[in-house]
């Protein structure tokens, strides 16, 4: 996958991987106000198309768009390289930073730890 996401492409993302298929007045439908314009968004999903993150299938006069990259695919990826790029490769620089800045209390941290060590064991 290894190509970056714009804010705008990321946004336009977030909504197909929540609906699945959706056609560009769908996608307009979900984001927040002020609402791109029609053209601004179908500028966008080709962008998407192009870069291979979106597909799409003719529906009547139109076509509707479906991601190809999974979100979790797209999101382990991103974190791996905030976490290379900000914290030198070291997932716990990386945690102990937003420990710190988020004023994490023990109870959200023996949470984490919990669902560290469920999936040690899966």
């Amino acid at each position: 996958m290894s190509k970056q996401l714009t804010k705008a492409e990321e946004q336009i993302m977030q909504v197909l991987w929540n609906l699945k298929v959706a056609s560009v007045k769908e996608v307009i439908a979900e984001l927040p106000e002020p609402k791109p314009a029609y053209n601004t968004v179908s500028t966008i999903i080709r962008i998407l198309e192009t870069k291979e993150f979106v597909g799409h299938e003719p529906k009547g006069r139109g076509y509707v768009y479906h991601p190809l990259v999974e979100k979790s695919d797209y999101s382990n990826e991103s974190l791996h390289k905030l976490m290379n790029g900000y914290f030198g490769g070291s997932f716990k620089s990386m945690v102990s930073f937003f420990m710190k800045e988020n004023k994490m209390d023990i109870n959200e941290l023996e949470s984490i730890l919990k669902e560290v060590d469920k999936n040690k064991k899966s």
